[in-house]
C-alpha cells in the first residue's frame, strides 16, 4: 500500500486508500439510486455525504502541512467509513437494499477501514 512517507507518492490520488474510497463513492451512488424518493433528503443524502467525505478527507489531510494533520484527517476518513457501514445497515433493516446486493460493498468498506488504519499507523510520530 502506498503511504505518505513513500517517495513515489506525489498526490493523494496515488494512495490505494483514496482510490478504493472513490470506488466506494461510485457504488454508494449506484445503490442509493434505487432508494425511495422520500429518502432523497434523508438516508440517501446522508449516505452519499458520508461516502464522499472519505476520499475528501484523505485528500484534504494529504494536502495539509505535516504528517500530524494528515493523520488526523485519515482518522476522520475512517470514521466516515464506519458511518457509511452503519447507514448501509439501516438501509438493509428498512428493506431499501438486500443483503446479497451489498456483499461486495461491505467487503470494500471493511478493506478500506483496514487500509486507513494502516495508513494512520504509518503516519505515527
Amino acid at each position: 500500500m502506498a503511504n505518505s512517507t513513500d517517495t513515489r507518492i506525489k498526490s493523494y490520488r496515488d494512495l490505494d486508500a483514496w482510490q478504493l474510497a472513490m470506488k466506494v463513492v461510485v457504488e454508494i451512488y449506484r445503490v442509493t439510486k434505487a432508494f425511495p424518493a422520500d429518502e432523497k433528503f434523508g438516508l440517501t443524502a446522508q449516505l452519499r455525504r458520508a461516502a464522499v467525505s472519505t476520499p475528501s478527507n484523505i485528500a484534504e489531510g494529504h494536502n495539509r502541512l505535516g504528517p500530524g494533520e494528515f493523520r488526523r484527517f485519515v482518522s476522520i476518513a475512517r470514521g466516515s467509513v464506519g458511518e457509511v457501514d452503519t447507514q448501509i445497515a439501516v438501509a438493509l433493516a428498512l428493506g431499501f437494499i438486500v443483503a446479497d446486493e451489498i456483499k461486495p460493498l461491505s467487503s470494500q468498506l471493511d478493506r478500506l477501514s483496514r487500509m486507513l488504519f494502516a495508513l494512520y499507523r504509518s503516519l505515527a510520530p
